[in-house]
């Protein structure tokens, strides 16, 4: 038995022949509508739109293949039997090339002939509408889809501009110093930041940060970073005037691990972090988690500055140490994120350390020749986010 609802349409101007094949489908629980004659017979397709249509070929003044035709063609999709009592062949083409999807002869004689196409041809229908359905939500889908990838494409824009914005102008040159960094993101946006400023006229202070992840969330906690270094700095230049300012990297270091873990981001940072003390030729900095450590460059040699600290953002007991070294009449010092590690030689984390000094080294220290030997270009593609940060002192 059929679903209630299965709406049928019997098409034939012979009455006896109508009735008792309307008949047979009602019984196998089909409603059925009857016309005797092709006007009547579109009217009810038109208003009615049943599912299927058995259609008499050999309608009065031969319009039953103009019927035929006129309901494949419509929008409706509704299948089409059509039947003929001499079963002519010539008849069961013509009508199968205007789109007939099955053929029977007339008187049926066979129910279970009867029954058997007319749910063939009701499953391929319905079959058929929901193909179409599936179709029409995925070319709905697609297109909520190209609309939010749109929306991501600018926000992502948006975002990439602000990054860009909020990076320092490099190379920057103050006094003997020169600061200068690249930054290669992984993806659109980029986790990696670096940033210098002066504090005082004698102060200039510069620090460099790996957020863990990637991407917008990462990108985001680089804007928090910035936010937090100068809003401190503000703070710190409205308590102490416009001289020599008390800037610790440590206390850097401890006001963003306390903001990040009360913001509850689901993030953290690795940072390194320094200032310059130009009267007393200084350099004063503070460790957060971060490798590799940083690199000074002086008389032709090149070696890690010491030092360790917990990452920021993820202990709140975490306590950040000052080291202070003398400063060279000349040197470089550069300061890398961990992605600058999978451009070096070696099988250990141990043995790619050992030749970022050597590196360094061989290239004086100078930016240009770190980035060709890194292999790093500006449409280089890394798996993680990559930057690098050189401050140099009276660089030839």
């Amino acid at each position: 038995m059929q679903p209630p609802g299965t709406t049928l349409l019997v098409i034939d101007d012979d009455d006896k022949a109508r009735q008792s094949l309307s008949a047979l489908l009602e019984r196998n629980g089909y409603d059925v509508l009857q016309a005797t004659n092709a006007g009547s017979g579109l009217t009810l397709f038109n208003t009615r739109h049943p599912e299927l249509i058995l259609c008499d070929l050999h309608l009065g003044d031969n319009q039953g293949f103009e019927l035929v035709r006129q309901m494949t063609e419509s929008a409706h999709g509704a299948p089409v039997i059509v039947m003929s009592a001499d079963g002519a062949m010539n008849d069961v083409v013509q009508a199968l090339r205007l789109g007939a999807s099955d053929f029977l002869l007339n008187p049926l004689n066979d129910p279970e002939v009867l029954e058997h196409a007319v749910r063939r041809a009701l499953d391929r229908y319905r079959l058929r509408l929901e193909n179409e359905r599936i179709r029409e939500r995925l070319e709905r889908a697609n297109r909520e889809l190209e609309v939010h990838l749109k929306e991501l494409r600018d926000d992502q824009a948006a975002g990439h501009q602000v990054q860009l914005n909020m990076l320092p102008v490099t190379p920057w040159v103050s006094g003997e110093y020169t600061l200068e960094h690249k930054l290669i993101p992984s993806l659109y946006l980029s986790g990696d930041f670096v940033d210098y400023f002066r504090v005082s006229d004698s102060q200039l202070a510069f620090y460099l940060a790996d957020v863990s992840g990637h991407g917008s969330s990462s990108a985001f906690v680089t804007v928090l970073l910035k936010f937090m270094t100068t809003r401190l700095l503000y703070e710190r230049r409205k308590l102490e005037g416009q001289g020599r300012i008390e800037f610790k990297p440590s206390d850097v270091l401890g006001h963003i691990n306390r903001s990040l873990i009360s913001c509850k981001l689901g993030k953290h940072v690795t940072m390194l972090g320094g200032v310059i003390d130009e009267q007393d030729q200084t350099l004063t900095y503070s460790i957060g988690g971060h490798l590799p450590l940083p690199v000074i460059y002086a008389d032709g040699e090149a070696h890690y500055l010491t030092g360790k600290g917990r990452p920021v953002g993820l202990f709140e007991d975490a306590e950040y140490q000052d080291q202070t070294i003398p400063l060279p009449e000349r040197f470089s010092l550069t300061l890398c994120s961990d992605g600058v590690l999978d451009c070096l030689q070696g099988a250990t984390l141990k043995e790619k350390e050992a030749c970022l000094p050597v590196l360094i080294a061989e290239q004086d220290g100078r930016m240009q020749g770190i980035m060709a030997s890194l292999g790093l270009g500006p449409d280089k593609t890394m798996p993680d986010d990559i930057s690098v940060l050189v401050l140099s002192r009276n660089a030839e």
